[in-house]
């Protein structure tokens, strides 16, 4: 492997040993194989000898990466110095107030403000954001919640939902401080910046007010961490007496549930990435029930939204029936009693093999849809007026400059006569738009710029490069990649290169503007970001190539896009690591057990490499909703010896691996600690090579790593830091860096 004089001397590596577990062989049996796991008495987390063994791994890793320390400096430099600490969102409108966040230098987590809004009679000037400036407040300015203040003294701070009551009056907030994804929901009065006695433990995920604010909704989790009930409390109330509104009893059905635009109901979803289930509330007849849209039992994927159209009850359908890439309908609520196939339902957006529609929404004077074409999210508004008929406008599509690039709605209220759009790319700060819906005066809307988040440091997008590039995988499919690069890099193969992929559960990588990213294209690496199947950039077709039994397609389209970057011509093939995170980690270990020749270093980042072991169980977290994704090992013998052939824990092998570092969390309750420390024991005792595998491992993060921003940049500056030593791409290109 090619190093520059700024890479460190094979002399100077430190002597330390890893910490070696003892081995206490487990036997595991399914389907009549056996597997003998040594290493599964480190599942125990109450454990004072799991302990001692995490906190040694630590000390090694520290060691062992000691001399990366000025490097990871330098990069955290880099990303706080193009970073301007001091700043805020532009506000968006609730009812009667405008909400944004602060954020200020030196503290590491934001303030979440509000001012009240006016109403002139001018719907667009009503609409249009107050200017707010850094460090200046705003006349009549509140401020709602001090993340600053809520973390003093707490090892981890997150907040999981918050919602406003439609007079502004009362504001309920869901934190966690450990970094296990349970939070505690509190309630403050605005009016006089009190806490309400109302306090509820261990909720889930999100909450929402009834519109009448008497009462709140939220949502519990199962031992295995599955949101499973939604439970409805009345304000004033003891905790002990809220009420189940609905409990979802399938082990591998997620359960949620949001206000529908008009917040004339609440909408509960019930489902998994295959069929799904709608279950509606009226708020103005909370004591006929549930009502159900369409049964799980038809085997749909769709979403429902009840609105009135015309003045008529309506259902808006985003759904999958005869359409793998979904398509929009309307459906009068009196065809659901019929049976489903003598059921009229009126189309809006057709089926098209070319665009995935992923999600509707509405205004109370246009459809909102967010597709996805040629690998790109893009927005589309259609008015109410006429919808489903032959009266039904073409849809109006805000258009951009960029090739690359990713666009979609990030709000908007019911009655605006806007919706707020985030905008990126790969070299573009994140922009916030208004896009003003059209009108009869003005057919096409108007895109509005309200904000580009500023960069520093000198930063010009005309330094770096982003293209559009395909690899071929084995069965001959094209792969599409996105190629970034320093513009001053030279197609000469001496560069140094990064593969990063996911690949998983229909997630699509999108173009979008990292800091952090910058100080690895600033030292010459050219990174691939490779949309490989599994993945949701090329539609349904996609995703569903790469999951279940066609789940090797994601680990072969990886390695293709590997084999693309190493005969392009820009880079060292000797000089190329991969990088990915949680799916992506299990990504990362099978292509360590299977092509460990093609890269100098891997970094997988809580990484679910022993996913077998884990679906295998499902009382552990999450394990029964995965099987839609990998398929049940535990009732298919056949799905069981297709992901024992790739899992990486299990395939471990007498090879020489390189350079590898799992990163992790204690309290991860998504990727359990144990799948790394287990992994990393494994590799270090099976490995022909002298390679360092080390594992990071933070003792208070979640899923996401540590929660402050300052904490977080040093965690993307430890594993760049990492890449880049590894490939010997530490010294800054001439001219790049800060300025």
């Amino acid at each position: 492997m090619s190093q520059t004089s700024s890479a460190p001397a094979a002399d100077t590596e430190p002597s330390i040993q890893p910490p070696v577990a003892k081995r206490v062989p487990t036997r595991r049996e399914h389907h009549g194989d056996v597997f003998v796991d040594n290493y599964e008495w480190l599942r125990d987390k109450e454990s004072e000898e799991v302990i001692a063994h995490l906190r040694a791994e630590n000390a090694y890793q520290e060691a062992q990466t000691a001399h990366q320390e000025p490097l990871r400096e330098a990069m955290f430099q880099e990303i706080k110095g193009r970073t301007q600490e001091t700043d805020l969102s532009v506000p968006s409108r609730k009812d009667g107030w405008w909400y944004y966040s602060r954020s200020v230098e030196g503290m590491e987590y934001s303030i979440q403000c509000r001012v009240q809004a006016q109403n002139t009679g001018d719907r667009v000037a009503d609409w249009t954001p107050p200017t707010v400036e850094a460090g200046l407040e705003l006349p009549g300015e509140q401020i709602i919640l001090d993340g600053n203040l809520e973390a003093e003294g707490k090892p981890f701070f997150s907040v999981g939902g918050a919602a406003v009551t439609v007079d502004g009056n009362l504001y309920a907030y869901a934190v966690d401080n450990a970094g296990d994804e349970r939070f505690t929901l509190r309630i403050k009065d605005l009016r006089t910046g009190e806490l309400l006695p109302d306090v509820i433990e261990n909720i889930f995920y999100g909450v929402a007010f009834s519109p009448d604010g008497t009462r709140i909704f939220y949502t519990l989790a199962d031992d295995s961490w599955r949101p499973y009930q939604v439970k409805s409390h009345v304000l004033g109330t003891p905790v002990s007496e809220d009420k189940v509104l609905y409990q979802e009893d399938d082990v591998a059905m997620w359960l949620g549930f949001d206000l529908a635009s008009d917040r004339r109901h609440l909408v509960l979803s019930i489902g998994c990435s295959e069929f799904s289930e709608t279950r509606l509330l009226r708020f103005d007849d909370p004591d006929a029930g549930l009502t159900t849209v369409i049964s799980r039992d038809e085997r749909i994927l769709y979403d429902a939204e009840p609105f009135l159209l015309e003045g008529r009850e309506t259902l808006l359908l985003t759904h999958n029936k005869d359409a793998i890439n979904s398509m929009v309908s309307l459906v009068d609520p009196a065809e659901l009693t019929k049976p489903l196939a003598e059921q009229h339902w009126r189309t809006v957006v057709e089926h098209s093999d070319d665009v995935r529609v992923n999600g509707a929404g509405l205004t109370s004077t246009h459809l909102v849809l967010s597709v996805r074409k040629d690998t790109i999210e893009r927005v589309q508004v259609l008015p109410l007026a006429g919808l489903g008929t032959e009266g039904q406008q073409a849809p109006v599509e805000p258009s951009f400059d960029e090739e690359l690039y990713t666009a979609g709605v990030s709000g908007s209220d019911y009655d605006a006569p806007v919706i707020r759009m985030g905008y990126t790319s790969y070299f573009t700060p994140s922009r916030v738009y208004d896009f003003v819906l059209p009108t009869p005066d003005q057919p096409h809307g108007q895109l509005l710029l309200r904000k580009e988040s500023p960069v520093l440091g000198g930063y010009s997008p005309a330094d770096y490069v982003a293209t559009r590039e395909w690899a071929t995988a084995d069965d001959g499919t094209r792969v599409p990649l996105s190629v970034l690069r320093h513009a001053s890099v030279q197609q000469d193969g001496a560069s140094a290169g990064l593969v990063y992929g996911y690949g998983s559960y229909e997630v699509s990588m999108d173009p979008g503007f990292g800091v952090a990213r910058l100080s690895l294209l600033d030292r010459g690496i050219v990174m691939v970001i490779a949309h490989i199947r599994g993945g949701g950039e090329l539609g349904r077709h996609w995703y569903d190539q790469g999951k279940k039994l066609s789940k090797k397609n994601t680990f072969s389209d990886f390695i293709a896009a590997t084999d693309w970057l190493a005969g392009s011509g820009w880079v060292d093939p000797a000089r190329i690591a991969a990088m990915g995170g949680s799916a992506g980690g299990l990504l990362m270990g099978a292509i360590a057990n299977m092509a460990p020749e093609k890269y100098a270093a891997v970094v997988a980042q809580v990484p679910f490499v022993d996913a077998l072991t884990t679906i295998l169980d499902p009382d552990l977290p999450l394990s029964a909703l995965e099987w839609e994704e990998w398929g049940n090992p535990i009732t298919d013998p056949e799905v069981y010896a297709y992901m024992k052939s790739y899992t990486p824990y299990e395939n471990v092998r007498a090879v020489d691996y390189p350079k590898i570092a799992a990163v992790t969390s204690f309290n991860d309750t998504r990727v359990l600690y144990v799948e790394p420390a287990k992994w990393v024991q494994e590799l270090r005792s099976v490995t022909t090579g002298a390679e360092p595998v080390v594992m990071k491992i933070e003792m208070d993060g979640g899923h996401g790593g540590a929660s402050g921003r300052y904490v977080q940049w040093r965690e993307r500056a430890w594993d760049y830091a990492f890449v880049a030593d590894a490939l010997g791409a530490t010294a800054l290109l001439p001219g790049a860096g800060l300025k």
